[in-house]
């Protein structure tokens, strides 16, 4: 599998950087470069990225705009965030918006390479300058956290899929519940099938079951 890759950096020398880095990989193609969210928002799906290394600060759409709007209409796409910021507000901001990764841009051209391979396969990266401060912030999360509640694996949206496929609701309908287009709901389906490593719904809908979301009242 050859992962398609979108460079997003409003510094031409950067993504030209990038762009070289990645161009001998065997396994990577970059299929285009964009100089801002907007630009990144709208050439990710044109161009079939799978990830996109995305800068944070950028003028116009910002980063953390466009991973926000990819999150909602490309969820298959993947984002891996560059920032020149080791920060917990900017790291956690972030993921917040749905980012699958964080790297500050001083990260050496290996570990680009495996950030860009984990995010692509659903994996979750942190950089190691700032993964310990992650790691730490987890281990001191309240208990009403996502780390503490049932399925921590899942985002709460997939959690809101999820109960509603456990309460028997067909893709049109949860579509229709949440107000979203019947494709972004089978993608939602598709990533926690994946997310919770089983083969089909029946088995995602047992694990619902036995983790006692099937009862609790998560959506919205």
């Amino acid at each position: 599998m050859t992962i398609r890759v979108l460079v997003v950096d409003d510094h031409p020398l950067f993504r030209y950087g990038l762009h070289t880095a990645l161009t001998d990989v065997e396994d990577l193609t970059v299929v285009g470069e964009a100089v801002d969210g907007a630009d990144a928002v709208r050439a990710a799906p044109e161009l079939g990225a799978d990830v996109v290394l995305m800068d944070l600060h950028m003028p116009g759409m910002s980063g953390i705009e466009a991973i926000q709007t990819l999150t909602a209409e490309a969820p298959d796409i993947a984002v891996l965030a560059l920032s020149m910021l080791d920060n917990d507000e900017a790291l956690f901001t972030a993921l917040h918006a749905g980012a699958r990764g964080y790297l500050v841009k001083g990260a050496d051209r290996d570990e680009i390479i495996r950030a860009i391979r984990a995010v692509a396969h659903g994996d979750v990266v942190i950089g190691r300058g700032i993964a310990g401060r992650a790691l730490a912030f987890f281990a001191a999360a309240p208990t009403s956290s996502r780390a503490a509640r049932p399925l921590p694996e899942l985002t709460d949206r997939e959690l809101e899929v999820l109960t509603l496929m456990a309460a028997g609701l067909s893709n049109h309908q949860i579509a229709a519940r949440l107000y979203l287009s019947e494709k972004t709901v089978r993608n939602h389906v598709s990533h926690i099938l994946a997310r919770l490593q089983v083969d089909d719904r029946t088995a995602a809908v047992v694990r619902a079951h036995r983790s006692g979301i099937a009862t609790t009242p998560h959506v919205r």
